[in-house]
């Protein structure tokens, strides 16, 4: 494809082989494509960003107060972390990333929002898995400052709460789990997850179980490869 198609970097992981691409699409465009894809999965593209963004602005929407400590679970392209920090209120955020890979490329600029990442000193990465940090006895997910609570906690590393990047992942979202990671909030403090499918009544039972001032989030955008309207899905609670 020439010009038009360029991977950038690719590497192996312990769930798989990672890879970073840029390309362009004509129909689309004087306009640089960035997809991060696991195996033949694609984990991120920066052609729909819009509910990454979304993930942020609702998450810290249903939170007060000044000095916000937030952590954002999944780096991906870095929308969501770069939406977080667009917020006067954030004080300190921690962004929790499982592929030590996918934060080399952040480190080195080899993605485009990298480069204001690295440039606020409100933003630390933080190399780990989430979801066993999420449920941790101790620790948490600061290791420079174990058993801390945090203001708000923003997720989006599965595709939904049953389209898994792991099967292992599947017990997290449960009464439980949720219950367990939600020892890391204060009063008052926000979870928000991002998901690719509609609003899930089972799941939504789970966070009600868990939060008060739950709410499912629809977010629309524009998909041209569908030339049509494409939804995905943030859901939001709040620790009682």
């Amino acid at each position: 494809m020439g010009l038009l198609f360029k991977e950038i970097d690719s590497q192996s992981s312990p769930i798989g082989e990672i890879s970073l691409r840029r390309r362009r699409i004509p129909a689309l465009g004087d306009r640089d494509i960035y997809e991060v894809k696991l195996g033949e999965e694609f984990l991120m593209s920066s052609m729909f960003y819009e509910a990454e963004i979304a993930l942020a602005d609702l998450g810290l929407a249903a939170v007060e107060g000044e000095s916000l400590s937030v952590v954002v679970g999944g780096l991906g392209l870095g929308y969501t972390a770069v939406a977080a920090l667009k917020d006067r209120r954030l004080g300190e955020l921690l962004i929790v990333e499982y592929l030590e890979t996918v934060i080399h490329w952040h480190h080195q600029e080899k993605v485009p929002l990298g480069k204001e990442l690295n440039a606020d000193p409100r933003s630390r990465y933080v190399h780990g898995s989430f979801f066993d940090m999420a449920v941790a006895e101790d620790g948490g997910f600061d290791p420079q400052a174990p058993g801390r609570l945090f203001d708000a906690i923003l997720l989006d590393i599965d595709h939904s709460p049953r389209a898994l990047l792991h099967h292992g992942n599947a017990s997290f979202y449960t009464v439980a789990n949720l219950g367990r990671m939600a020892r890391q909030l204060r009063h008052g403090g926000t979870f928000a997850l991002w998901s690719q499918d509609p609003p899930d009544a089972e799941f939504m039972q789970v966070m009600d179980a868990v939060f008060i001032n739950t709410a499912a989030h629809i977010i629309p955008f524009f998909n041209p490869f569908q030339n049509g309207e494409a939804t995905n899905t943030i859901y939001v609670g709040v620790k009682a």
